[in-house]
């Protein structure tokens, strides 16, 4: 029901468009939503890119024992569910764009006083 389009660092205006002219465009082409997100090379940014930064406290890459990479994302306890979206589908674009270009395997969002939501 959605596309996702990463966009190079920089260049979200330009993908954007005029009055979201190139969003309506192209939704009007594929008949679904579209949603954009701003590529940069430091998985933390991107992940912070990609669920709100003014929502995200901070993010934590870890390696595990297996070799397998884990994101812990940082967030206010009151606004927990704004970033993890209904459904889950926000926390699912991050789990998804994560191990699609870092190799991610796991995205946990976390909150001080409230319980893990790992995807």
């Amino acid at each position: 029901d959605r596309v996702i389009f990463v966009v190079n660092t920089g260049k979200m205006g330009l993908a954007i468009g005029k009055g979201g002219i190139h969003i309506k465009s192209l939704q009007n082409i594929v008949k679904k939503s579209v949603e954009l997100v701003e590529f940069d090379e430091d998985p933390a940014k991107f992940l912070t890119n990609l669920l709100n930064s003014k929502l995200v406290s901070e993010v934590k890459i870890n390696t595990r024992a297996d070799g397998s990479k884990q994101a812990i994302i940082m967030v206010d306890p009151r606004k927990k569910g704004i970033v993890v979206g209904r459904e889950g589908r926000n926390a699912e674009k991050a789990r998804l764009l994560a191990k699609r270009y870092f190799d991610i395997t796991s995205v946990l969002i976390n909150s001080p006083e409230k319980a893990t939501l790992e995807m």
